[in-house]
């Protein structure tokens, strides 16, 4: 029997507190507008001393279940894609596995930093296709706030904190064009490392470190590499951009995305963005604008969806889901 994966659930974490860009404005040397301009952000959310990247999973991952009526007893996978964990090891995804009441199965961490969940949602998929798992949970969840250099205003403007999930549960094939996740098309270049980066971490002498980014440089590989894997999915189902109902794409930056829009062909109105509102939430940000535009009910069964992020790695991939 032919196994693919479904989404039946979705489900989002945001903390409380939020930092806008006027706030930031007072102690560094920026402006509400010039963030608006050069990066579609307004304002983000950091969590709380104490609130953890496993906090804000378990919460999305508890409201994915909720929505797909179901409880974390009946998972047998979780894979959490995040870059900031709660410990060096072991995964954080453990902590949300015991917290959810999930007693059998695998939960385990993946990091490909903003391209974490669509390396995620590509790691329980293929699990599902092969009979490994049955149902799976993927989240994307970061506490960016922690690693940031509060005073670099090129880098700390542009992060948030927060968490989304997507519960997956494994269906017959019976026929083509059904309702489950097309295909997930996944890259890296190494010899990019440097350009997107934390200056420290546990095998270095440095300490934990914080982000760093050559801005200029990732803008440029971003329009590169997510222009050629939008064309890959496409082609890999014989698609066409005209078919795509929905983009919804790593909240970096809404130049970059306005650019994806364009090359697709799609009218702004199909373009889920929530970069206004989140900033850029690295692993969370797709799954937090996917639960938006179907809370909301933008997107419904049967649409089909294209996901597409890059991050630091290089690491960059897109999804095609039929919803």
């Amino acid at each position: 029997m032919s196994l693919r994966s479904q989404v039946t659930g979705c489900g989002a974490y945001l903390p409380d507190r939020v930092i806008t860009n006027s706030e930031l404005a007072v102690r560094l040397d920026t402006s509400d507008e010039w963030i608006r301009k050069r990066t579609g952000i307004g304002e983000r959310r950091v969590a709380a001393p104490g609130e953890l990247t496993s906090d804000l999973a378990y919460y999305a991952a508890q409201r994915a279940l909720a929505s797909a009526g179901m409880s974390g007893s009946d998972l047998d996978l979780l894979v959490l894609a995040t870059a900031t964990p709660d410990n060096t090891f072991p995964a954080t995804a453990a902590k949300v596995q015991a917290r959810l009441g999930m007693v059998r199965g695998a939960a385990f961490d993946v990091q490909a930093v903003c391209a974490g969940f669509i390396f995620a949602l590509s790691v329980a998929d293929n699990a599902l296709r092969l009979g490994q798992a049955r149902t799976a949970v993927v989240i994307g969840a970061e506490t960016f706030s922690r690693i940031l250099d509060w005073d670099d205003r090129g880098t700390c403007v542009l992060f948030g904190d927060g968490a989304g999930a997507l519960v997956l549960k494994a269906v017959s094939v019976a026929s083509p064009g059904g309702r489950f996740v097309l295909s997930n098309h996944l890259h890296s270049d190494g010899r990019q490392y440097d350009i997107l980066y934390v200056d420290g971490g546990p095998s270095s002498s440095r300490g934990a470190g914080f982000l760093r980014m050559h801005g200029r440089e990732v803008f440029r590989h971003a329009v590169q590499h997510l222009s050629a894997v939008i064309d890959e999915a496409l082609e890999a189902n014989q698609l066409t951009a005209a078919e795509i109902d929905w983009l919804v794409p790593h909240q970096a930056n809404s130049r970059i995305i306005d650019a994806m829009g364009r090359k697709l062909g799609l009218s702004p109105d199909k373009i889920v963005m929530t970069i206004e509102q989140h900033a850029n939430t690295s692993a969370a940000s797709i799954p937090l604008a996917l639960e938006a535009a179907v809370d909301d009910g933008r997107i419904k069964p049967g649409h089909l969806v294209l996901m597409e992020a890059l991050g630091g790695g290089l690491s960059w991939g897109a999804s095609l889901v039929r919803w």
